[in-house]
């Protein structure tokens, strides 16, 4: 397992869960630029722009899914199962698309499956 995966998905989702709660930005937005610039970093620095942009545009899904729903343990924790979905899928579908809209779906699925049967949720912040 690489220790990169979990962190770019991390940021990626968190960075767009915080940016989408803005006047000027919704989920799409925010996940769209983040992405791009994402993208253009990863580029400037060589750090496999192909491979490691999609694993944050996937953490960018995570982030964007409903926001009135999910609280910052489940952002954490969905980015997290999805690192691994996403590790373990590659291999086994052509490409990178398939692999990261399944394993987005599947983690916020996952998560929200959990929540309704009653794990603890995050509290909302006051005020």
């Amino acid at each position: 397992m690489n220790l990169e995966y979990p962190v770019i998905a991390l940021l990626g989702a968190f960075l767009t869960f915080y940016l989408a709660k803005h006047n000027r930005f919704d989920g799409i937005r925010a996940s769209a630029s983040l992405s791009i610039i994402a993208y253009l970093i990863l580029s400037a620095l060589n750090l496999n722009p192909d491979l490691y942009s999609v694993v944050f545009f996937g953490g960018t899904f995570i982030g964007m899914s409903a926001p009135h729903r999910f609280g910052i343990y489940t952002v954490a924790s969905s980015s997290i199962l999805f690192s691994f979905l996403f590790e373990y899928l590659v291999p086994k579908l052509d490409g990178y698309g398939g692999a990261l809209g399944i394993s987005a779906f599947l983690s916020v699925c996952i998560c929200h499956m959990c929540i309704l049967l009653g794990a603890p949720r995050s509290k909302k912040p006051i005020g």
